[in-house]
């Protein structure tokens, strides 16, 4: 049986698995399934509409399945995924999808969630991620396999970053980040390569040299046209598929908007706005401004 706390409420719909402990004052909403090993240590709420896998750990004052904070979203039945192995820092906030985005927020499996980190409706982590505190994803943020967060830093929607990025403390994040490179700053750019977390992954030097080159005649070196020199690196490095996806990463964003590849998924929205938030010229004649 669970270990479950007098203190706590669960729903009579949640699925709960034989060796799962809740703690003190948590909640537990509807439709939500809570895997083997699982511990929610204290006040943790799991809203609603969660799956939730095995050996996961969150702690104190962490909110799981919030409702999306999106005005286009109507109540529709949406999801967050969570796998297993995570830890999930006191403060944690993890809202669900959107109907319009997916409908479906997911979390992969390793991952560190530190305090006061937020991860918004849409968003889709892979595996072995660090996120440090109080870093901030907007709606439909991607990050890719053993990325890097750093503190306080905060990402516009529709942003991507690939596998083994670093994202520095407290950048501003607007432009989607390519695999295997480090973006530092406020506004944040493209400053340097990330050997050392390639190296802890495992990848071979002769990778790991050959990324470095890219990086070098991508970002820190003027003259021919960036797709140009994306075929000349297709071309030298025919056998690194790590060179390849950096390559990849860069057309799509350069294709993209603002830098952001994934902005062109964005649905469009054709509901009017509201009386309430239109301005002053869109009000008829005679008519006085909202309370």
């Amino acid at each position: 049986m669970p270990s479950i706390h007098p203190t706590a409420v669960i729903d009579s719909s949640a699925v709960i698995a034989d060796d799962v402990v809740i703690g003190p004052w948590c909640v537990v909403g509807p439709k939500v399934s809570i895997g083997r090993g699982t511990i929610l240590r204290s006040h943790v709420v799991v809203e609603s509409h969660c799956r939730i896998g095995e050996d996961n750990v969150f702690s104190a004052f962490s909110t799981i399945g919030g409702t999306p904070q999106d005005r286009k979203y109507r109540g529709e039945e949406t999801w967050c995924e969570i796998g297993d192995r995570n830890h999930v820092r006191e403060q944690v906030s993890i809202h669900r999808g959107t109907a319009v985005g997916g409908g479906v927020t997911r979390l992969g499996n390793g991952n560190l969630l530190m305090v006061g980190a937020h991860i918004a409706h849409d968003c889709v982590l892979g595996n072995d991620i660090t996120i440090a505190n109080a870093s901030l994803l907007a709606g439909h943020v991607h990050i890719g396999d053993a990325a890097t967060i750093g503190g306080a830093a905060a990402f516009h929607h529709f942003v991507s970053i690939g596998t083994c990025a670093f994202v520095g403390g407290m950048a501003r994040q607007s432009r989607d980040v390519p695999p295997y490179l480090i973006s530092e700053g406020f506004p944040a750019r493209v400053r340097g390569h990330n050997h050392i977390q390639m190296a802890r992954r495992g990848i071979a030097q002769e990778s790991i040299d050959a990324v470095r080159e890219a990086y070098r005649r991508l970002y820190c070196q003027a003259g021919a046209a960036m797709s140009s020199r994306v075929d000349d690196l297709r071309r030298e490095f025919p056998a690194i598929a790590e060179v390849h996806l950096l390559c990849d990463a860069v057309l799509a964003s350069s294709v993209g908007i603002h830098g952001r590849a994934r902005e062109l998924e964005r649905p469009d929205d054709k509901r009017s706005v509201p009386v309430m938030w239109q301005p002053q010229s869109a009000r008829p004649e005679g008519a006085s401004a909202p309370h």
